[in-house]
């Protein structure tokens, strides 16, 4: 197993250049940017079909209020996705392009706007007035909005680089100038877009967003077998367990598809069919992701109950909130799971099983899949009933899938906990109680919050005699450097980012430092940064370190990227946090 681990390790830096590339980037950070959208509207989704599971029906002026909102939030999805993905996309431009000549975001999102509904909506004129047909501007239209957001980038990235603009005096205000810097690009853009709209109709007589469909439906529809479940589930486990955010590789190749089958199956119920797709946002967040990516939440309560050891309930005891949460990032580098050989089986198989659990509940006993989109953050087991609709058969197939988790981590777990008590045996009992007692409250303190504030002086105390420095002085020291200052904490999705920040603001507070923390989602970064003085990467997010210093250094600020323990280790020590924080500030 250890060889094989070495082997995969082997292509840590492949799997890191794909995390990093910007076309895949943009669709991912574009995707999150629509997130709130898919929920908000999946809340009057909710409101208005759960209750007809009981036979409840809304009066007719309600439901269609309801479903208006839906309508007209979900509804042109793809056009917000089309601008988002736009944006973060010449973010990514701008990053090669000089400080002084960059790629107007505003200006491209517009033209990416334009671009969209010319390759994806027909005129519908009637003698009253006229609108778009809104077939492909939601969830269907995805593909299509990628596209448009790409070459709009492209495209001004042409031009730009290269100065072929209108150039006004320089007695022109800077907004006004840089509108028309903005008109050649522009209308290249829309012009390419409209000229290969045309010509596209003529030649098949339909529009260009109903001709992707029709190229990737059956790519869709591999990837709702068996064994596409398996390789994108066991891929994106596979990834993270050598410390690459999975999602941030496998998400932006299906982002399309998670949508799109979660619209058909809320149109085929609504209809009276079957609502038989399986590869939906709601499966991967509440039956692949239970807990977070590798269907931890069974095990971490392993860890909490059922652990001989007194380090892996410590660890357990700490993560259980988080990873009810989703956010395991507590559990995957303090266990650790992240390449640990003893946990690779579970780690990988367990999502591919839950995935086919739901696939069987759907294809033989006629259950209907996701409908509905809750927020990630919601635990597993409430979103999974909640995304299902209340069916019955939702809370029988809830059940084996906790106990199918359960079978396939219990031999690994006990074999950790077995190697974890050897290990614990060979130290005196002495030092094994210090330890523990040090260790437990370090992780109240990050996770829990109830930290004890004189354990928390003592170890301050402790590190400064180690050092030769006396605590007062090194609390001074410390305050000076960090006074006034701000710190931006980064991750994928913005929870594990969290712990850290939280962290360093309460270690702030308790010494009457002035310290001003964030957490953000990377991706979601770029306007944020001039606002801050130092940006710290969590692991998972350490692939993008160096497109992150191109960021920084168009602001000048400073930033830093943290390993899987080290980060641990800082969002659950106060005191080591901000020293930290100042060592990074004084380079």
């Amino acid at each position: 197993m250890e060889q094989l681990i070495a082997i995969i390790e082997k292509g840590q830096p492949f799997f890191n250049a794909i995390a990093r590339n910007k076309y895949l980037k943009a669709i991912r950070d574009g995707f999150i940017s629509v997130i709130p959208i898919i929920i908000f509207s999946s809340i009057f989704c909710l409101v208005a079909s759960v209750p007809n599971i009981w036979g409840f029906y809304w009066p007719d002026d309600i439901n269609n209020a309801l479903w208006k909102c839906y309508n007209h939030s979900m509804g042109i999805l793809a056009i917000a996705c089309a601008a988002t993905t736009a944006k973060h996309f010449a973010d990514a431009q701008n990053r090669d392009l000089p400080k002084n000549n960059q790629i107007n975001f505003i200006s491209c999102m517009c033209a990416a706007i334009i671009g969209f509904l010319l390759l994806s909506s027909d005129t519908i004129a009637t003698d009253a007035a006229s609108g778009f047909n809104t077939t492909y501007l939601g969830s269907k239209g995805l593909l299509t909005a990628f596209i448009a957001a790409f070459v709009t980038g492209i495209i001004y990235k042409f031009f730009i680089k290269r100065n072929i603009t209108v150039k006004m005096p320089e007695q022109v205000p800077p907004n006004i100038s840089q509108t028309f810097k903005d008109i050649i690009p522009f209308s290249v853009c829309i012009t390419v877009f409209w000229v290969f709209d045309i010509v596209f109709r003529a030649a098949f007589g339909f529009c260009f967003a109903q001709g992707v469909i029709q190229v990737f439906q059956p790519l869709f529809t591999a990837a709702d077998g068996y064994i596409g479940l398996a390789v994108i589930y066991g891929a994106m486990s596979l990834f993270w367990f050598v410390g690459v955010h999975g999602p941030s590789i496998v998400e932006p190749a299906i982002a399309a598809a998670l949508v799109a089958n979660m619209t058909d199956n809320l149109a085929a119920f609504q209809a009276g069919q079957h609502a038989s797709a399986v590869l939906t946002q709601g499966a991967q967040y509440f039956v692949v992701c239970m807990g977070g990516t590798g269907a931890t939440l069974v095990l971490v309560f392993m860890f909490c109950f059922l652990a001989k050891s007194q380090e892996m309930r410590a660890v357990g005891k700490a993560a259980i909130v988080p990873v009810c949460f989703a956010v395991n990032e507590p559990l995957l580098f303090a266990a650790p799971i992240v390449l640990n050989p003893v946990f690779f089986v579970p780690f990988v198989f367990a999502p591919i099983a839950n995935i086919w659990i739901l696939k069987i509940f759907i294809d033989f006993l006629g259950m209907n899949g996701f409908m509905y989109t809750l927020p990630w953050t919601v635990p597993g087991p409430i979103g999974t009933i909640m995304g299902l609709g209340f069916q019955p058969l939702a809370f029988v197939m809830l059940a084996l899938i906790l106990v199918v988790d359960f079978v396939l981590y219990y031999p690994f777990f006990r074999a950790y906990d077995a190697q974890k008590c050897a290990e614990e045996a060979e130290i005196s009992q002495e030092e094994l109680a210090a330890k523990n007692a040090e260790k437990a409250a370090k992780l109240n303190d990050a996770f829990q919050g109830k930290a004890d504030a004189k354990s928390v002086a003592a170890g301050a105390a402790a590190e400064a005699v180690k050092s030769d420095v006396a605590p007062a002085a090194t609390e001074a020291t410390t305050a000076s450097d960090l006074n006034g200052k701000r710190v931006l904490v980064l991750c994928q999705g913005g929870g594990t980012s969290g712990l850290l920040a939280n962290a360093l603001a309460k270690a702030a507070k308790e010494r009457g430092i002035n310290l001003e923390t964030a957490a953000e989602a990377y991706g979601n970064h770029v306007d944020m940064l001039p606002d801050f003085d130092l940006v710290v990467l969590a692991p998972q997010a350490a692939s993008y370190l160096a497109d992150l210093q191109k960021d920084c250094e168009r602001v000048g600020n400073k930033c830093v990227a943290c390993r899987g323990k080290q980060y641990i280790e800082l969002s659950q020590n106060g005191d080591k946090s901000l020293a930290f924080v100042s060592e990074q500030l004084s380079k």
